[in-house]
């Protein structure tokens, strides 16, 4: 626990035993003498934790004060009622324009824009590299070449330590970084520390040749075409030749890479040239060069009973997916990548496949709704990257994918769906695997009818989440459909997700025979859920340890976006998007029955200390100054420092609805 923070009033044992029976449905039911009112729990926050107020406070209370805590989002029906039977507000006069809808559990509110501040004073890659080669813009160059001028303008320093110089031994943003102290010489001189100089422990990067190719559209995909021929004729696709792998001159390979290895060299791919023309190769010939590997004798993937992380738009990003493998995740998946945009070669898009060293089975997952480019796509990947696996998302249900045929849409164009799984499976020398829903419509299963298909066209393994796209979370899983569509899909395997929040879930998801369950917003509101299922415990964590897990989050969101200005406030950015899931957890400790439901959400209750009730806000201007009492600031604003021009209390992200 932090220490310096006021306890709360010792009670009884038993005195405790009547806060669940006085709380609404869909409220964790938190021990009576933790809970609080909303005017008196930011009172306490305001009061930085000296004193505590009052807590006996009864149910019911005749001052009207509300002991649930944040207003329960109601169902809307059809009939215009809301879900408690109460007919709606009238609306507004007709000669109004109609008011846009409001997007519930979200704060649509905050501006999207980009920031632009980081190009005003911005200093010259050659300069920050310190290169003795010429500025590659030459005169056209619009960013500083004096260090002093821009010394002048530079945000002062962040902290005395900086994470990249003391990980890897160099800090490749010189003086730019936040944190420049740590590195810098008397004479402004970047420092390196020779001993333990190392290259960063992430694969999977975009080559700049590459990416230019792909913009020029001088990529060839032999074997995706083939096999979309055959498919367009109405054939299985069959055998088809060995990819071509050119000589490409003028490239320097990523460090740890050689030229000459053609399985992992991104030249792998040929580029559009004659069939006549000689192809020119480079190292000793093999038989993965000239034969194609049959579907079963395809790595296989194996990871029954194994616990996976889902695919996280957002959330699920690389520093995320590190402390989720710390604390036992099995598998995990890259954020879901849009195929047209890494076709395009977009170095924002190509970064959701990035790939840490302690992620030692993992895959990357595609959006798409085209059998063309989503196979060209699989073809690119696999001569590029290093997965374990590949996944196609027909799960998504937002209307920006939904409305172009992708994501949930895929289950209703069977034909389509069809091309694009007979497609990535010839060309990928990887497993294929699909992640679907129950279906569009919420009393519309289309899964059970789906899977044997998906299991004759190819696909090594499907996750199945247990809603619909038009229930979204209004519901709970249906794991019991989840159980019939196992016997639906035998042999191949099925893994199942929804509201898995303690190891009481999984074991019960365990039995209806799935041969795993992917964990999603579990692990958002506490990742260590991997642990607890592991060690079949419920596992009672302190506040000092969860500020521990936002320190290291920002340690290695610093090593992965950067320590200059841009990455700092990036990774605060991301850092806010997760604790507005984590705000959502509530204490073992607190509970009066375990485990909290997934669909619970948390009332205004006091914690054991300051820090724990400062974690609960559902306020962002909280969380950025989530801190160690007497101690240095060691959370969001101590780390990464106060929000700058980017980041805003009413531009962070507010905590979904937990309904």
């Amino acid at each position: 626990m932090a220490e310096g923070a006021a306890e709360a009033p010792a009670e009884s044992a038993g005195g405790g035993d009547s806060g669940a029976g006085t709380l609404e449905r869909g409220v964790a039911p938190i021990k009576s003498r933790y809970l609080t009112t909303k005017e008196q729990f930011h009172e306490f926050l305001e009061a930085k934790g000296q004193e505590k107020p009052s807590r006996e406070i009864e149910a019911g209370d005749p001052g009207g004060h509300d002991l649930a805590g944040p207003e329960a989002k109601r169902i809307r029906l059809e009939d215009g009622r809301i879900g408690d039977g109460q007919m709606e507000k009238a609306a507004e006069p007709r000669e109004q324009p109609q008011a846009q809808k409001r997007a519930r559990g979200q704060n649509k509110g905050r501006p999207h824009m980009k920031p632009n501040h980081y190009d005003k004073n911005r200093l010259c890659p050659s300069v920050v590299q310190e290169s003795a080669a010429q500025c590659f813009f030459g005169d056209r160059c619009r960013f500083l070449h004096d260090v002093g001028r821009y010394l002048e303008t530079k945000p002062a320093d962040l902290g005395p330590c900086c994470v990249l110089f003391k990980t890897y031994g160099r800090c490749p943003y010189g003086v730019t970084c936040r944190f420049a102290g740590a590195h810098l010489g008397p004479e402004g001189q970047n420092l390196v520390q020779e001993e333990v100089v190392q290259a960063p422990p992430v694969r999977n990067s975009l080559d700049k040749v590459l990416q230019q190719q792909l913009r020029k559209r001088k990529v060839g995909f032999e074997r995706a075409e083939q096999a979309l021929r055959q498919l367009g004729k109405g054939h299985l696709p069959g055998p088809t030749p060995p990819a071509t792998v050119p000589e490409v001159t003028g490239a320097d390979s990523a460090p740890g890479q050689d030229n000459c290895d053609a399985q992992q060299a991104p030249q792998g791919l040929s580029t559009r040239t004659t069939p006549s023309s000689p192809k020119q190769t480079c190292g000793s010939l093999t038989d993965e060069d000239i034969v194609r590997l049959r579907p079963c004798e395809k790595r296989q993937l194996d990871i029954s009973g194994k616990l996976y992380l889902a695919p996280l738009t957002t959330c699920g990003n690389l520093p995320f997916r590190r402390i989720c493998k710390r604390f036992g995740a099995d598998v995990t998946c890259g954020e879901m990548a849009v195929c047209t945009n890494l076709l395009q070669g977009q170095t924002s898009e190509w970064a959701l496949l990035k790939r840490h060293q302690c992620e030692d089975i993992f895959g990357v997952q595609l959006e798409g709704a085209f059998p063309d480019t989503m196979t060209k796509c699989a073809e690119l990947l696999n001569r590029t990257i290093e997965v374990d696996f590949v996944d196609i998302n027909v799960g998504c249900p937002i209307d920006l994918v939904y409305k172009k045929g992708g994501g949930c849409a895929l289950m209703n164009r069977s034909t389509k769906f069809q091309q694009i799984v007979r497609g990535m499976n010839q060309v990928l020398d990887v497993p294929l695997t699909v992640k679907i829903r129950t279906g569009v419509q919420e009393r519309v299963n289309l899964a059970h009818r789906l899977l044997p298909e998906l299991r004759d066209w190819g696909a090594a393994l499907v996750t199945l989440h247990g809603r619909s796209r038009e229930q979204r979370y209004t519901k709970l899983a249906d794991w019991q459909y989840i159980k019939q569509c196992v016997t639906a899909a035998s042999p191949m395997p099925l893994f199942g997700n929804g509201d898995i929040l303690s190891y009481e879930d999984a074991n019960r998801a365990m039995h209806t025979g799935v041969a795993g369950v992917m964990i999603a917003r579990g692990a958002l509101l506490k990742p260590w859920l991997f642990t607890e299922i592991k060690e079949q415990r419920h596992w009672d964590i302190s506040s000092s340890e969860r500020l521990d897990i936002l320190r290291d989050f920002t340690h290695y969101g610093l090593e992965h976006w950067g320590s200059d200005t841009q990455g700092v406030e990036k990774t605060r950015r991301f850092l806010l998007e997760w604790l507005s899931f984590l705000c959502r957890y509530v204490p073992v400790g607190l509970l009066e029955r375990l485990p909290q439901k997934i669909n619970e959400r948390p009332p205004y209750y006091l914690g054991r200390d300051y820090l724990e009730t400062l974690m609960a806000s559902q306020k962002a201007v909280d969380w950025i100054r989530i801190r160690c009492p007497g101690t240095e600031a060691l959370g969001v604003e101590g780390v990464l420092g106060r929000g700058g021009p980017g980041l805003r209390p009413d531009s962070a992200p507010q905590p979904p609805s937990s309904q």
